[in-house]
């Protein structure tokens, strides 16, 4: 399948000929990595004219945690978190493209007609709330298709699979057929990592990354700060961006279009270094030509 370059947001197209990065900012108090957690909309706006400044393409506000066991907000205090935040972005930086990091149909609605958000980006892929994937096709905006079980109370529980990347792929390869039926046009497939997985399980998922792009959907990687960075080397949240800008060179070699971070001035000259090296690679000239179709890995979604 031909992959999509461009995402149609309602601030133009959106080039992903070469990857981009979302910065993330959390307007919860209960964020797994405390560096994240933002208080106050000035804060906010402050920290995403930062971020613009330091080069990322998109911005991803949230107002729910989704970390292992984080309680869940009712969608009216998810809103009172978020409206603040996205008002005074929306005031300050109007040409911003923002995403908006929910699960609820209702949220999405509010966030997209009221504040002018540009992408939907669902960690629950549609499982979460059966009204998201019509309400996203009525918006007619870019949706963040990832996958996961469960919630966050239960998923770590689910990790079980004979050959995770062929699940996660064939379960996302479904979900893209029947959002596109439904009029999606510009779907963003997102593997979860971190998202009923474990950290065996998300290394592997990695590895098989490229077979990714055989959905014919821009590609998000988001590793930023998780526990298979800081477990695996025995350290802090605090101390995992090194990890963490290993793993995203990784995804960008494999494919990833769009890198989802905390730390977006470091992550941009990753992107930046990693596109130097593989054009001085005989026949490559940008990482767009290295990213496989497929991975090397027997992976089907039979």
């Amino acid at each position: 399948m031909k992959m999509r370059k461009t995402v149609k947001t309602r601030r133009g197209l959106l080039d992903l000929t070469r990857p981009v990065v979302m910065g993330i900012i959390n307007a919860t108090p209960d964020s797994f990595y405390s560096g994240s957690r933002i208080p106050g909309a000035e804060a906010a706006a402050a920290r995403c004219g930062e971020m613009l400044r330091a080069g990322a393409a998109i911005i991803d506000v949230g107002g729910c945690s989704t970390r292992p066991g984080a309680p869940m907000p009712g969608s009216d205090e998810e809103l009172e978190r978020l409206a603040p935040v996205l008002g005074r972005i929306r005031e300050l930086h109007p040409d911003a493209v923002l995403s908006v990091d929910t699960f609820r149909a209702s949220v999405a609605r509010e966030c997209v007609t009221r504040w002018n958000v540009d992408i939907i980006n669902d960690i629950s892929g549609g499982d979460l709330d059966p009204a998201m994937w019509d309400t996203v096709a009525e918006l007619g905006t870019p949706y963040v298709l990832m996958h996961t079980r469960g919630t966050p109370d239960t998923m770590q529980s689910l990790a079980v699979y004979e050959d995770v990347a062929a699940e996660v792929l064939r379960d996302l390869a479904e979900k893209v057929d029947a959002l596109h039926a439904r009029g999606v046009a510009d779907v963003i497939v997102d593997p979860g990592f971190g998202f009923a997985k474990d950290i065996e399980q998300n290394y592997r998922l990695l590895a098989a990354l490229g077979a990714f792009r055989a959905l014919g959907c821009p590609l998000l990687a988001g590793m930023s700060r998780k526990t298979m960075v800081w477990k695996e080397l025995g350290i802090t949240p605090g101390q995992s961006l090194p990890g963490t800008l290993a793993l995203d060179t990784i995804a960008l070699l494999n494919g990833a279009d769009i890198l989802r971070v905390h730390d977006v001035a470091e992550t941009v000259q990753a992107v930046g270094v990693t596109e130097a090296y593989l054009r001085n690679m005989p026949e490559r000239n940008s990482i767009s030509t290295l990213r496989p179709d497929t991975n090397q890995a027997d992976i089907t979604m039979a």
